[in-house]
């Protein structure tokens, strides 16, 4: 259990140093927040390799120069201390030529956090347009989309 916590911790370090990092970062776009009624839709995408080898393992995440990462998550921002909420998502990603590949969305809970991870494949300098549909219960249902450039490091 103590294992389990600090991963989960040393994820969201990691998560909130990538944030960081990429906005520094001239053009690149770290995480970006979709306001829908009530809801808080926290959005970002970046590459595998800016998690380390143990998370990458412990999460079943592909960790490769050529593999994105996705991650979605919805707050209620009607309820005190703006709680994430389950929701149920699907996507899909597609490049400049139309290349289409359908999200695998893996739901992570850590503690009262939730949040949703994809793996996406790239190629270097490439653009990658997002169509995410989130739902939660009557409350929700809303298409998301944005695009990141990704690049090989």
């Amino acid at each position: 259990m103590f294992q389990s916590f600090r991963l989960s911790r040393s994820l969201l370090q990691l998560l909130c140093l990538c944030i960081i990092t990429l906005s520094i970062v001239g053009n690149a776009h770290a995480e970006q927040k979709q306001r829908v009624g009530n809801f808080d839709i926290h959005y970002m995408a970046l590459s595998s390799t800016f998690i380390t080898p143990e998370i990458a393992k412990s999460y079943g995440i592909e960790r490769s120069r050529y593999t994105g990462l996705v991650n979605i998550a919805v707050l209620n921002t009607n309820q005190e201390g703006h709680p994430a909420v389950p929701v149920e998502i699907s996507g899909i990603a597609n490049n400049l030529i139309d290349a289409r590949m359908t999200l695998d969305f893996k739901e992570i809970r850590e503690g009262k956090s939730i949040y949703y991870i994809a793996e996406v494949p790239y190629r270097d300098d490439q653009e990658v347009n997002f169509t995410i549909a989130i739902k939660h219960g009557n409350q929700l249902n809303t298409s998301l989309k944005f695009k990141q450039k990704f690049y090989v490091d």
